[in-house]
């Protein structure tokens, strides 16, 4: 039901394609049946009474027939392949938009990898479903139902070889079936766990590597390869089977109309052609018997793979956007949090609560806290990442919920916990969020994130070569390759999530001083663990367990938050603490 709802929510964009394809594949079989009938002619009234005119005369016309059957034929196909890869089309577009409408929370939920699948392997499964639906499984019942007929024209006493035939064989199909629908679904599952475990590797592999964990990792991947090649042999070993049973019961029905046709043929009841005939509209008809079952065979995995499309497709992004978003905005820029809690579904307590503070234009926020105290997850409540479960968080007074996605996101610019870059150049990663950007502009910003030496010495410059996530540029290159993008953007709020984790304590220092007066028309909220980074911030805020335990300046917390002074003590000397 799922897979017949969703090739149908697609197919009627298509509906002149199928209608041709239904008329095309209607004068194929006919033509198809045609043949047999015009072959019997030429053996009993041509062959039989050696009449060479009559043999070319008919001759001539099967060949026509022929020619109509072959054209026909070609252009079903061709049709069929259009409406099946335009529907393919349309289902990846559908899927590929419905996931980037995803908040985190759902791509949680699917998880990357099965996200991916989704959108090629199993749309590929429901693709090729249509494909041989609209060039086999359109032509199976018609040429059934024709071969029936004629077969019952040319002689009914032997119709109860078709129903035996048919009846043999159907039975034999339905079995193989059955045996192989539970293992669609295992295979799906396993083409997930491959790719899972393979984009893991590829995208750890500096970590596999340092742990000389290769070994362990090979061993992985030969278990979730092995697992999926046993399920694809064991459904291998199920079609193969498939044929010689269709060969077998073929064979035995040929053999029974010869041997039951042969006495008639000599009481002279039944001629020759009729026999032949006979037989081409059995084989004919037993060949649809077996392209419906080779269907059937193709549905139970394009089910599964429709049911997790449909998963997809009717999944609704926990952050709704607004109906009629407000899209202007004052030039102020305040931030508040106003009490905001946020929980992850089926959790025991939230991962945050009752969290207030204000970001002003001009002033540098500071985020610190234990890991899990939750500062990734308020930083993903500005942007509207993940909503928040309680509370609310403003903009020059508009609740984030009300304001258009894309006005809200054109105030941020956020350097997220993990820097990335697409594959590109320095150039396109730099023009991200400011398409227009001049080089002027983006050497600007390289200045600014202390990136602009190592660009000059790259090959290019602005034009060098960045493969996708930036892996052929350091750790720390990339985070100042990704602060420099948010730097053009030249946002009214900077959302730097420890950004700079993975600079020396020069170049952190150089970058800090560069960017105040870069940023110092903007609110600027720091999210660090290292104290050394955000003790000049205007107020930092403490987090211990998603609360909020300390707020104030560097020497204020000194004096008043133990969680704070903790915190100092692990990293700085008391000298460095009150300097």
């Amino acid at each position: 039901m799922v897979l017949v709802r969703l090739i149908n929510r697609y197919v009627w964009r298509s509906w002149p394609q199928v209608v041709g394809v239904l008329l095309l594949q209607a004068v194929a079989v006919v033509a198809s049946f045609i043949l047999p009938t015009l072959n019997a002619e030429i053996i009993d009234n041509g062959v039989l009474r050696s009449d060479i005119r009559y043999i070319w005369e008919r001759g001539g016309l099967m060949l026509g027939v022929s020619a109509m059957q072959v054209l026909a034929q070609v252009c079903a196909v061709w049709l069929g392949a259009a409406t099946a890869m335009r529907v393919g089309h349309d289902i990846r577009e559908a899927i590929f938009h419905r996931a980037l409408s995803f908040s985190a929370r759902e791509v949680n939920q699917f998880g990357a990898a099965s996200l991916i699948t989704r959108n090629t392997n199993d749309v590929q499964q429901v693709q090729q479903l249509l494909l041989m639906t609209l060039i086999m499984m359109v032509s199976a019942p018609m040429t059934m139902a024709f071969g029936v007929f004629m077969a019952l024209r040319e002689d009914r006493e032997l119709s109860w070889v078709i129903l035996v035939a048919v009846v043999v064989l159907g039975a034999a199909m339905a079995a193989l079936i059955w045996r192989a629908f539970p293992l669609f679904g295992t295979m799906q599952t396993r083409i997930d766990t491959l790719n899972r475990v393979l984009r893991e590797q590829i995208t750890g592999i500096r970590v596999v590597r340092a742990f000389v964990r290769e070994p362990y990792e090979a061993e992985r991947f030969d278990k979730a390869n092995r697992e999926l090649t046993e399920t694809q042999l064991a459904v291998g070993k199920l079609m193969v089977a498939m044929f010689p049973v269709v060969m077998f019961v073929m064979n035995v029905s040929t053999i029974a109309v010869t041997w039951f046709a042969v006495g008639r043929i000599d009481s002279g009841e039944l001629g020759v052609g009729q026999m032949t005939a006979f037989i081409t509209y059995l084989m004919q008809i037993l060949m649809s018997v077996m392209m419906t079952v080779f269907m059937s065979f193709m549905v139970p995995r394009a089910a599964v793979s429709a049911r997790r499309i449909t998963e997809v497709l009717e999944t609704s992004s926990s952050v709704v956007p607004p109906t009629s978003g407000v899209t202007d905005l004052r030039e102020e820029g305040i931030v508040r949090v106003e009490s905001v809690e946020f929980s992850y579904p089926g959790a025991e307590a939230p991962v945050l609560q009752d969290i207030s503070f204000e970001l002003r234009p001009g002033t540098t926020t500071a985020v610190i806290g234990s890991t899990g105290s939750g500062k990734t997850t308020l930083v993903n409540l500005l942007p509207r990442l993940v909503d928040a479960t309680a509370g609310r968080i403003t903009i020059d007074g508009h609740d984030v919920r009300e304001i258009d996605p894309d006005t809200l996101w054109a105030q941020i610019g956020l350097v997220p916990q993990r820097a990335y870059l697409f594959s590109g150049t320095v150039a396109s990663n730099l023009r991200y969020g400011k398409p227009d950007a001049t080089e002027d502009e983006m050497w600007a910003a390289l200045e600014t994130a202390q990136a602009a030496d190592f660009v000059r010495r790259m090959d290019g410059q602005l034009d060098a070569r960045i493969s996708q996530g930036g892996t052929n540029v350091s750790g720390g290159q990339r985070q100042r390759l990704s602060i420099a993008r948010a730097l053009v953007k030249k946002p009214r709020v900077y959302v730097f999530d420890d950004s700079f984790s993975a600079l020396d304590v020069a170049t952190d220092a150089r970058l800090r001083a560069a960017l105040e007066p870069t940023t110092q028309d903007a609110a600027v909220l720091i999210v660090a663990q290292r104290v050394s980074t955000i003790r000049g911030a205007d107020q930092i805020v403490v987090l211990d367990d998603g609360h909020i335990v300390g707020l104030g300046r560097h020497e204020e917390l000194l004096e008043t938050c133990p969680t704070y002074l903790e915190i100092v003590n692990s990293q700085l000397s008391a000298e460095e603490a009150a300097a």
